[in-house]
């Protein structure tokens, strides 16, 4: 999150670790934007922020001309601000999986040739029946990834036309912030072949800046089950390489 306030910090702290994959992850809802709020009033509210209703917002980029334009200018802006960290850029995706939005994942396809992109995180979770025990909670999620098929198949077939790098799952996105150490051994153990991303939100606890839809996470128990000897026992046992996009 280049507009995120502890991104120096986070800079910092990557630099000491080369061998890390770093992605941008564009903020484009809930937080800040990079441009000043003047230049791009339409994507802002009065406080100068994105707003919260990715709904409204996702309307007006579809159907307003200088929307689009402003938001264009904004996710330039971002991957200038990831260019000047000096990092190397391993993949794209957006805040909340914004970049679903067809004209959020067009101008990020555009703009990032710009700026040596090469792949996109694919918010594709697969139903795994392992996780849940509860017949409630799996009608759930099986629907919800019939909502998102449409838009999921879109963006496959728009990266692949673009020759765009992309996970093929991801994990994580249905327990958002409730990841712990059992759950997190039940994915590694049920991990099929391929490119699979793993979902987490790890911090050593809360923060009072935390924004309103994770104010119940689990952040410290994501961190625990991260660095916990069970997941690695799990990685080593079912023979799981640690990679990232451009190493796959």
């Amino acid at each position: 999150m280049v507009t995120g306030p502890a991104v120096g910090d986070a800079v910092a702290r990557v630099r000491e670790l080369p061998q890390l994959k770093i992605g941008l992850h564009l903020v484009l809802s809930h937080g800040r934007p990079c441009l000043p709020p003047a230049e791009i009033p339409d994507l802002v509210d009065d406080g100068g922020a994105f707003p919260d209703n990715e709904l409204v917002s996702g309307v007006r980029m579809c159907f307003l001309p200088r929307v689009r334009v402003q938001l264009a200018a904004e996710i330039r802006a971002q991957f200038e601000a990831f260019r000047q960290t000096g990092l190397t850029l391993d993949h794209v995706n957006a805040h909340r999986h914004l970049h679903l939005h067809p004209v959020v994942l067009d101008q990020i396809i555009r703009i990032g040739r710009d700026y040596g992109l090469t792949a996109v995180r694919l918010p594709a979770e697969p139903v795994l029946d392992a996780l849940v025990d509860d017949r409630a909670e799996l009608l759930r999620r099986r629907c919800l990834s019939l909502c998102y098929k449409l838009l999921l198949d879109r963006m496959k077939r728009r990266l692949e036309n673009n020759r765009l790098r992309h996970n093929e799952r991801i994990y994580g996105f249905f327990d958002s912030g409730h990841l712990d150490i059992d759950r997190m051994v039940r994915i590694l153990a049920h991990l099929p072949e391929g490119l699979s991303e793993l979902y987490t939100h790890p911090a050593t606890g809360p923060w009072p800046e935390v924004e309103s839809g994770a104010a119940d996470y689990e952040f410290e128990a994501e961190y625990k089950a991260l660095i916990h000897p069970r997941v690695r026992r799990a990685i080593e046992k079912f023979s799981i390489e640690l990679t990232g996009f451009n190493e796959a």
